[in-house]
């Protein structure tokens, strides 16, 4: 069992992988906004984040740097999860910090086995 925040301003998509994930046995959180996001992750020291890009009050790249510049979030995996495709973009989140990178709409069976292999490849 994984330690997971769900940084996502859509209620339905955060429901739907919190679903998904918790079935998995997982300790699922959500956070709907990218300050409230930051604000979990130190609260609740997740194994792995799922980061929406595009959000209220903090963006999910401004999430993922703020969290990749404190040490203490060093093993911590995160998978961009966004509607946003273009190379530039997946570029630009890669260079922040993120582990992976999937675009919207997508298979939540396809994020649960993201998930789970980012678990499995943690030291």
């Amino acid at each position: 069992m994984a330690t997971i925040l769900v940084v996502e301003d859509d209620a339905d998509v955060a429901g739907l992988i919190q679903l998904r994930l918790s079935a998995s046995g997982h300790d699922v959180s959500v956070a709907v906004d990218g300050l409230a996001g930051v604000s979990a992750a130190y609260a609740v020291r997740p194994d792995v984040v799922i980061l929406d890009w595009m959000m209220p009050r903090l963006s999910g790249i401004q999430v993922c740097e703020r969290l990749r510049a404190d040490g203490a979030f060093d093993a911590m995996k995160i998978i961009m999860l966004t509607a946003r495709a273009r190379e530039s973009d997946i570029e630009r989140a890669y260079s922040a910090g993120v582990d992976d990178y999937m675009t919207k709409p997508f298979s939540p069976r396809e994020l649960g086995a993201r998930v789970e292999a980012l678990i499995a490849a943690t030291p």
